[in-house]
């Protein structure tokens, strides 16, 4: 006997796909319960480890993506305090670093442009408006599990997406690379047309700074690595020392710019004044009508930074095979978003290149975030005169090359090779974000993806199939030698019957059967058939006439357990004949071949 064989009717040795267990768990929706109650003294040194290394990185990162967003430095600082608390108490990832991120911040500084505040006061309560608003948006779906809307975001949609952001946000720190003062503009063109004409205006100190911490930039991301492996060191140091370029360069830039008195003597901007403490409480706006303008802007920062998000915490979670539960991470992200709306801030998402530090260094737990937000407060407390001297030009070069990664050269080729409907979607969204906004280019994006679905499912691959020699396999007759029964004609549908669909495969039906005199039997094979929809269900019901009226038996074979289950549930198995309906191609030839003619 082969032990620990499931024979018979021995339960299964896997547990079902997507159980999440019975019972109500208190952990469910408050995770830090799990690892803080059963928090092991192992797992201390590498949060430790972990927390220090990511708000080294932070620092600098959190400064430059609040210039991004169009906000002062200190509101990096904030929104990496209270929501990276908040996330590490109640996100599912152990690993995922949350704070501000290029794509979020390029769409609040969009949000602010629409809005066109007037004074750095309204700037401050539109961004921490729709911080509230996206944390509304985000935790109402992680509550009422709509998580799955994300979906509708197709991966060349925010391939296309995230690809023209990446332009449009190397567009809007020109006026720091150059020292030339560009206007703000919604549309990326008119800022570099702006830079071209006034090209004389250049402040070379600026370029050279911003030319040179780029350099710097890159080497840490490429060249030290390599340096370092031929030295010797672990990968578990080598990986958290090529991620503080950006602290070299704040550094470096500081000391440059204060040295050499650059602010008065080259006319180079700086961060100036950080005010010291920790993050205001700060209230936002509940006018309907400011909440009204900018709720397209919130919910596409609910949608967008919850997929970055998302993406990141599964991609790590895999590794060491955790799970993550996406309904929850809407709810930690949501109430994350919230307390920045409370605390100064403007909306956070997960970031790759913290979360990758954060895994790589040893993160076990929640803690390592928690680690983090202590030390981001310690700096507002001490270091922030430290920051006075920082030029925007090292905080754009940092903001420009963390932007390239955001560049995707590979899916649009893959895309053109392997689906061109897909790479129609993709073209879309990137043309769309460039000439006419962030907001309308992802949902001209979606709306194409959909479109391009809709057409696609609208007329599905239909075969007719015959047996494979001797096996009880049937296949497409027009890429194999098969056996088939001039009277019993079996037809295979390869999606699902819906409303689009639907009158395409009775026209498909009725004109095989016109081709086919010699037919007494059509029998549709449900294989690839997932779902029924009521106008689907109302076209077979007319099929069953239509084709009884002309002398054909109308079969199904291989219709699986949840179709039938609802098929049953309208009464159509009676109405259309329990006997006529097989649980296989297979069985469905063997009867009606051996039946008699009609």
């Amino acid at each position: 006997m082969n032990e620990g064989k499931v024979v018979g009717t021995q339960p299964a040795p896997f547990k079902p796909l997507g159980d999440q267990g019975s019972g109500f768990r208190l952990s469910r929706y408050l995770p830090f319960l799990e690892w803080l109650l059963n928090y092991q003294r192992a797992n201390l040194s590498g949060d430790l480890i972990a927390g220090v290394i990511v708000a080294v990185m932070l620092v600098p990162q959190s400064m430059a993506y609040a210039l991004l967003a169009g906000l002062p430095a200190q509101s990096g600082l904030y929104i990496s305090i209270v929501p990276l608390v908040i996330y590490g108490l109640l996100g599912t990832s152990r690993t995922l670093a949350v704070g501000p991120a290029a794509m979020v911040s390029l769409l609040v500084a969009t949000g602010i442009s629409q809005i066109g505040p007037q004074s750095l006061a309204e700037t401050i309560l539109v961004a921490i408006t729709l911080a509230l608003l996206t944390g509304l948006i985000q935790l109402g779906m992680g509550l009422f599990r709509l998580g799955f809307m994300v979906n509708f975001l197709s991966h060349p949609v925010l391939s296309g997406f995230v690809s023209a952001a990446g332009i449009v946000i190397a567009a809007s720190q020109l006026k720091h690379i150059l020292g030339i003062d560009i206007p703000r503009s919604e549309h990326f063109y008119e800022q570099i047309v702006y830079a071209v004409e006034h090209i004389s205006q250049i402040n070379f100190v600026a370029l050279a700074i911003s030319v040179g911490s780029i350099g710097i930039l890159l080497y840490f991301r490429s060249g030290l690595g390599a340096l370092l492996h031929r030295i010797g060191l672990a990968e578990g140091v080598i990986v958290p020392l090529t991620k503080t370029g950006p602290l070299v360069v704040v550094v470096l830039g500081t000391l440059l710019v204060w040295g050499f008195g650059l602010r008065d003597s080259a006319g180079i901007s700086i961060v100036g004044t950080v005010p010291a403490g920790l993050p205001p409480l700060t209230m936002p706006s509940f006018d309907l009508a400011d909440w009204s303008a900018m709720l397209p802007v919130a919910l596409t920062i609910a949608l967008v930074g919850y997929m970055e998000s998302i993406s990141i915490a599964k991609s790590l979670a895999s590794k060491r095979r955790q799970k993550i539960d996406p309904d929850q991470e809407l709810v930690a992200l949501g109430t994350a978003n919230i307390g920045a709306a409370f605390t100064g801030g403007y909306p956070i998402a997960g970031g790759l290149s913290r979360s990758v530090v954060n895994f790589t260094a040893g993160a076990n737990t929640g803690l390592a975030s928690i680690i983090t937000a202590a030390l981001i407060g310690l700096t507002l407390l001490v270091l922030t005169p430290l920051f006075f001297y920082l030029p925007n030009a090292v905080l754009a070069a940092i903001i420009l090359v963390a932007v390239t990664k955001l560049f995707d050269f590979e899916t649009p080729r893959h895309a053109w090779q392997y689906n061109k409907a897909d790479a129609i979607s993709l073209g879309a969204t990137f043309a769309a974000v460039l000439l006419v906004g962030i907001e309308t280019g992802i949902l001209v994006g979606a709306g194409a993806a959909l479109a391009l679905y809709l057409w696609r499912t609208s007329r599905p691959h239909v075969a007719i199939i015959g047996r494979i020699g001797e096996t009880e396999h049937f296949r497409n007759v027009l890429r194999h030698e098969t056996t088939t029964d001039p009277r019993v004609l079996m037809v295979r549908i390869d999606e699902s019957l819906y409303f689009p669909n639907a009158q395409y495969l009775e026209d498909v039906l009725l004109s095989a059967v016109a081709d086919n005199p010699a037919v007494d039997h059509l029998v549709l094979v449900c294989s690839a058939v997932n779902y029924i929809d009521t106008s689907a269900l109302e076209v077979l019901r007319g099929l069953l006439h239509e084709l009884r009226d002309a002398g054909v038996t109308f079969h199904l074979a291989e219709v699986k357990g949840p179709v039938m289950d609802r098929l049953e549930q309208v009464g159509f198995l009676d109405e259309f004949g329990r006997d006529h309906i097989y649980l296989s191609a297979h069985q469905a030839m063997q009867t009606l071949s051996a039946a008699p003619g009609q």
